[in-house]
């Protein structure tokens, strides 16, 4: 940002934290119970099929609510924009959200989200490489997050849905791997040019996703018997694709126009809290005492993460 010019987003921050912040709830409640329903459903769907419709359904849904009420001018596009849709599509619904839904096949619900708290690594490290310096208390955060990942693949893989394939050493992988895509879809979409109505984005992104999660799924042979999914199926994939997806995206949305990006961030932190005590008290999972440990860890470095970027900088020049 210039030493003269104030960066709209920058007061829109200031503006509004409240109303920010409510929607920053929003994201770590609502993507916290995400994992609970992938675990439902992919009993009975196969995982690339669960995302696809899911995101299909929740992207079809949005465009309908914002035609009723913006008219077709919510979606006149630059390229530029159409770009960073597609771009933002492939990489948070489409490789972020189904390569977890993958991963959760050999893993409990609450560590996938765990895992997932590799995001706000990858987030640091791609600020650093564009050229911004994070203050360093972000970085011990980050560093804290670390530790508490680590302990969570050392203490070992937990069981993955009934009726999966168990208990691959590749399941935790594939999840980490899941947060890379995560972190460089949450980079760019504040780096590149976004339509004025972030819901639309929400739209555009959510229908690209979910189109190339069920291209490769049914390219890949899989199949789907609609007759035999029990009613809890049929449930959860509802909240998944109208709630988790129109809802969870459109706050997450809005936040990124209005807090930092690591800040943002944090839901990968507090996510796994939700995820694992649904996990627990809904599903009945368990978690051994390193994992407890390495949970704890990685929720207290959001703490740090957050505190740091709250603060003003000392070096950028007060908004006007």
């Amino acid at each position: 940002m210039s030493s003269v010019e104030a960066d709209p987003a920058t007061t829109q921050r200031i503006d509004r934290p409240g109303a920010a912040w409510i929607a920053m709830v929003v994201v770590y409640v609502v993507w916290g119970s995400t994992y609970l329903g992938n675990k439902i459903v992919i009993v009975h769907v196969p995982p690339l099929l669960t995302g696809g419709f899911r995101f299909l359904v929740g992207g079809i849904a949005m465009t309908v609510l914002l035609l009723v009420w913006r008219g077709p001018s919510a979606f006149r596009l630059t390229r530029a924009q159409f770009l960073t849709c597609a771009l933002t599509g492939l990489l948070l619904p489409a490789w972020g959200n189904g390569l977890v839904t993958l991963g959760q096949q050999n893993v409990s619900s609450g560590l996938a989200a765990l895992l997932i708290a590799s995001v706000p690594l990858w987030i640091v490290l791609l600020r650093r490489m564009t050229g911004d310096r994070p203050r360093p208390a972000t970085f011990l955060g980050v560093a804290i997050g670390i530790v508490g990942l680590a302990v969570l693949l050392l203490a070992g893989s937990s069981a993955g849905s009934a009726g999966t394939s168990g208990n691959a050493w590749w399941g935790p992988w594939v999840v980490l791997l899941a947060g890379l895509g995560w972190a460089v879809g949450t980079f760019a979409a504040t780096k590149m040019a976004t339509p004025t109505n972030p819901l639309t984005l929400v739209a555009v992104q959510m229908t690209i996703g979910g189109v190339i999660l069920l291209a490769v799924g049914f390219g890949k042979g899989d199949r789907l018997d609609v007759g035999s999914l029990p009613a809890a199926t049929w449930w959860a994939w509802a909240y998944m694709a109208l709630i988790a997806s129109c809802l969870g995206f459109s706050a997450f949305a809005y936040t990124l126009n209005r807090l930092p990006v690591s800040t943002v961030a944090t839901y990968a932190y507090v996510n796994p809290v939700i995820a694992v005590l649904l996990g627990v008290v809904v599903a009945g999972e368990r978690f051994s005492p390193l994992q407890v440990v390495g949970g704890l860890v990685v929720v207290a470095a959001v703490v740090l993460v957050v505190a740091a970027e709250r603060k003003p900088s000392v070096e950028a020049p007060p908004p006007t």
